[in-house]
């Protein structure tokens, strides 16, 4: 904008708008649901590692993790939605140009900018309102929400996806989904918190405004604009209204159209791809007696001790532990043997993980499982009966078969 401001001090200094409240918002919104989907979706693409099961644990569980990720995804969109509403505004009914497109002189300043830091010139470029480096910054998050908003889509919704598209686009989707998120978290680590935070704390997104002396720095083109009065006029209140009377009803049919598309994405289906297998929440039934089953006649009719015969079936980890395990561990402990540590496998049990044996025979209180349910809150929390029932078979000596 050509807006200049006052601000009285002591000394009385010239300050420049550079982005008003809506632009500001946008950034908020967007700085919130980035940070919350790198924060929920990385810690599930490195789920094995230490820190990954760390942050896990922090938002709860994988699932409460995913959850708030899918979230964070739909403010996302509904942000996107809002800007190409925004932008087509400024072009429709402001008529204001699109400063940041790429032009042929974004390519002249950024070869007068590899002569100035190789010592071969002794100024840097001469920009204006945006320079190369914020306008590929810019593209960047463009590109890389249309690539998240699309492979998001293939995982959320796989079924449909697969009715058009072979089924091998959708692991192919989720190695592209992880690794965008690992080179958008590394570029604003990298490239972003460098030029805005550290080499220089731009706070105009904070304030909307730019001192004089930073407009010089970074914008002595569109300072020089601005100071010769030579920037585009603003249209007439009566020119916008009647360009506005146009836009308003069609903007309000987008937006329908943006909220409908929204709310497909995240309701066609409920299959969505997990990063690790869903955890069994149900019950796990333990039948006091072995589950009669049909058998021929035996050639010599065996009369079993009332009672044994039953204990050892299912007083063991084939019987019904092995079964207990893979429904309210597997999320983490299959598999993916979160912390060195999978269920999957009675050998796997006893040998256990980073944290020593998860189950010692005869031995409930040196059993890592045992000290880990007993301390309650866990994800895959067993129920005071089946922990019990736990406890039981370790002091038994843990039986296989």
């Amino acid at each position: 904008m050509a807006e200049t401001t006052m601000s009285t001090s002591l000394k009385t200094s010239k300050t420049y708008i550079r982005f008003n409240i809506w632009n500001r918002l946008e950034h908020i919104i967007l700085f919130i649901s980035f940070t919350t989907l790198a924060l929920t979706g990385l810690p599930q693409k490195y789920a094995s590692t230490q820190i990954g099961e760390n942050m896990l644990r922090f938002f709860g569980g994988i699932e409460t993790a995913r959850q708030i990720h899918h979230i964070a995804a739909i403010i996302l969109l509904a942000g996107s939605s809002y800007h190409i509403l925004a932008i087509l505004y400024k072009v429709l009914v402001r008529r204001t140009s699109l400063n940041m497109v790429p032009l042929p002189e974004d390519f002249l300043h950024l070869f007068q900018d590899i002569l100035y830091y190789l010592g071969l010139r002794k100024e840097k470029a001469y920009y204006g309102r945006y320079n190369y480096a914020e306008k590929a910054e810019y593209f960047a998050v463009v590109w890389g929400t249309l690539i998240m908003a699309i492979t998001g889509f293939m995982m959320w919704n796989p079924i449909a996806t697969t009715r058009f598209i072979p089924g091998a686009i959708i692991p192919a989707s989720k190695a592209a989904h992880g690794w965008e998120a690992v080179l958008a978290v590394a570029a604003i680590i990298l490239w972003h918190f460098y030029h805005v935070h550290l080499k220089h704390f731009n706070k105009s997104m904070f304030t909307g405004k730019l001192t004089e002396e930073e407009m010089k720095q970074e914008h002595p083109a569109e300072l020089a604009m601005i100071e010769s009065g030579k920037q585009p006029k603003e249209a007439t209140p009566d020119v916008l209204r009647k360009r506005q009377v146009y836009f308003f009803p069609a903007a309000i049919a987008l937006t329908l159209v943006f909220s409908f598309g929204i709310y497909k994405f995240t309701t066609l289906e409920k299959t969505a791809i997990t990063t690790i297998p869903q955890e069994e929440m149900a019950k796990v039934f333990v039948p006091i007696t072995p589950t009669p089953t049909l058998t021929p006649t035996p050639p010599v009719e065996e009369i079993p001790t009332p009672g044994a015969q039953g204990a050892n079936n299912i007083n063991s980890w084939d019987g019904s532990f092995g079964q207990l395990f893979r429904n309210r561990c597997s999320t983490c402990h299959g598999q993916t043997a979160v912390s060195g540590l999978s269920l999957g496998t009675y050998q796997g049990a006893l040998k256990g993980g980073k944290r020593g044996p998860a189950i010692v025979p005869g031995d409930p209180q040196a059993s890592v499982l045992v000290q880990i349910q007993s301390a309650g809150g866990h994800p895959g929390q067993l129920t005071a009966e089946e922990l019990a029932k736990v406890v039981e078979w370790i002091k038994d000596g843990t039986p296989e078969k």
